[in-house]
């Protein structure tokens, strides 16, 4: 197992700009995490492989 990645996003209710920590186990899955700066609640969708992984990021009234 890889350990957690760092990536940057833009949370997309305060439009800041965010360090998140992603754990590429959790691939293929949706979850919710509160925005660190204006509290929203922000979709992560994690998608890829262990080795090319990415993130998208919505707001969870789309």
């Amino acid at each position: 197992m890889t350990g957690l990645i760092e990536q940057r996003i833009t949370c997309p209710y305060c439009a800041e700009a965010l360090q998140v920590l992603l754990d590429p186990s959790e691939i293929g899955q949706t979850y919710t995490e509160d925005c660190q700066v204006c509290c929203a609640p922000v979709l992560f969708d994690l998608q890829g492989s262990e080795e090319d992984m990415f993130v998208t990021v919505r707001r969870e009234d789309e």
